[in-house]
């Protein structure tokens, strides 16, 4: 189940999504395919949206094996003999969703394969790696992981080492029973890591021929291309050209550099720019995490990133992007320390120190020598919610804004946000309110825009604690509210962004859409 523009294993998954079916009659489409019988799934009388953004049409869906073996018409399949039938009326017949931006990797390796709150979105196809990956590893990458994953996974991680790790990772959670199809990019972060710790400065030239080699690697064995997070330490220690230079290692092998970029907020055009140059230099295609413009002196900033990637496509570079349909994002409540802060992985110890902590909290409130963005601040300490606590004396915050923990604790937001990471000595899941309703809208009708969730699947009946809602409901959000409700877009639009536009943009040459022969996600 582990997919790969040159590698493609399958699942089926019959798709039928609840979508409410206007009264409209359509014409029908061209009958596909040689009759044949008897089919092992018929889907039959749903209005067919099928991908391609193509104008919807009332069908009939028969597969066999794990393919789509025939559409036609409704009531083509009416007297075909069939093992099974689904009565599809009133109801939309789809392509199974791709998620570009998941964070499923840790429940297909050690957790809950099944993915629950993503499967019921109608997600068939996970896309992983933003920034961190769990291979190749190193010896490097091995001492940071001892710190951040459990004793099972450093001993699975160790499968991972050099060359040949990144493909025994995805053939790793594919045994181990995912319920969708599954691939991913080689994280920056990792690659970095594999080259230099979590030191600071410009790679040295053995550092990036170390780096560039594992990354050819990666591609070698599956990967789409390279995902950085250019705002977490130590993934935003890269430089520019260190970027490039690894990004030029998988451009012979059709390599995509998608990003979160270096700014979302203050510094995002001049982060548009910086991802561009990436791309023109290293001969690479661009897509963008998350396009949004962060904090509400930046909300103004959409339509200029529109117009830059506009006319960076009018110019013939190939750059794209993605994002989800909420006004918040969620991360770490460590995204409002200076990156410098966590160097050497020593964060923690830092902030317990006295005389290290006193120097953190001049540079968080001193704006002039900032070059980095602290997501309190643009979110405003009313606009942080603290989710992710482990610690028992810690939960009475669970779902409190910043500025009420701080009251609570009497102190200000900066003590109270160093107190809380201090305790917990772990990142903390926290939601960032910092978009625009309007913006999301104007994003979402992009031609070029993609979807993705930017979280990992979970079981509401094992789930513990608050999590953002965009782990169970980005894709059904953007069908009710936006297709349905707003109007934003179109049905077959939607779905399309949601489908064959994931699967173009990563090669993948058999999903994405309902035709005779392509896999029956």
């Amino acid at each position: 189940m582990h997919i790969s523009p040159s590698k493609l294993t399958s699942l089926i998954v019959a798709a039928v999504l609840g979508l409410s079916a206007g009264c409209a009659s359509g014409d029908s489409s061209p009958e596909y395919g040689t009759p044949a019988a008897p089919w092992d799934l018929v889907i039959e009388g749903g209005r067919v949206v099928d991908g391609t953004g193509s104008a919807w049409f009332y069908g009939d869906v028969a597969v066999v094996g794990d393919r789509i073996a025939r559409v036609t018409p409704v009531g083509g399949l009416a007297e075909a003999e069939a093992r099974e039938r689904v009565d599809a009326r009133g109801l939309v017949v789809a392509p199974g969703f791709i998620d570009i931006q998941s964070h499923s990797r840790g429940a297909f390796l050690d957790g809950d394969g099944r993915i629950v709150s993503k499967v019921t979105q109608g997600i068939t196809t996970e896309i992983m790696g933003e920034g961190s990956t769990n291979a190749p590893m190193n010896a490097l990458t091995l001492a940071e992981a001892s710190d951040i994953v459990s004793p099972e996974l450093q001993q699975l991680a160790t499968d991972f080492t050099g060359r040949g790790g990144f493909a025994r990772w995805l053939e790793t959670m594919q045994a181990r029973g995912a319920s969708a199809n599954l691939g991913s990019f080689v994280g920056a972060t990792t690659i970095r890591t594999y080259g230099m710790g979590t030191a600071m400065g410009r790679a040295p030239q053995p550092a990036l021929d170390s780096m560039t080699k594992a990354v050819g690697w990666a591609m070698q064995e599956g990967a789409f291309g390279i995902a950085s997070a250019l705002i977490y330490p130590p993934g935003n220690y890269a430089d520019t050209e260190e970027l490039i230079e690894i990004s030029k290692a998988m451009a012979p092998h059709g390599g995509l550099y998608i990003t979160h970029m270096r700014s979302e907020a203050d510094q995002v055009l001049e982060a548009i720019d910086e991802a561009l140059r990436i791309g023109r230099e290293a001969s690479v295609p661009v897509e963008i995490y998350h396009l949004k413009a962060a904090g509400v002196r930046n909300h103004y900033k959409m339509p200029l990133m529109i117009a830059r990637i506009d006319s960076a496509r009018a110019a013939g570079q190939d750059v794209q992007a993605n994002m989800y349909p909420y006004t918040a994002g969620g991360t770490g409540l460590s995204a409002c320390m200076p990156p410098e802060a966590s160097e050497g992985g020593r964060l923690y110890e830092r902030l317990a120190d006295p005389d290290e902590r006193a120097r953190i909290r001049t540079e968080i409130l001193s704006p002039g020598m900032k070059d980095w963005e602290n997501l309190c601040e643009l979110s405003t300490p009313e606009g942080v919610m603290v989710l992710g606590f482990e610690r028992e004396e810690n939960q009475k915050y669970v779902g409190m804004r910043l500025s009420e923990v701080a009251a609570a604790m009497e102190t200000d937001w900066v003590e109270a946000a160093m107190d809380l990471l201090v305790s917990e000595e772990q990142r903390i899941g926290t939601i960032f309110f910092m978009m625009s309703e309007e913006n999301v809208q104007l994003g979402l009708a992009q031609p070029w825009i993609k979807f993705g969730t930017d979280a990992g699947g979970m079981d509401p009946e094992t789930a513990t604690g608050l999590a953002h809602p965009r782990g169970y409901g980005t894709f059904p959000r953007i069908l009710g509210r936006y297709v349905r409700e707003e109007g934003v877009l179109g049905l077959e639009e939607a779905v399309r962004k949601m489908t064959s536009a994931v699967a173009t943009r990563l090669s993948i040459a058999d999903r994405g859409v309902l035709r005779p022969g392509m896999y029956a996600d």
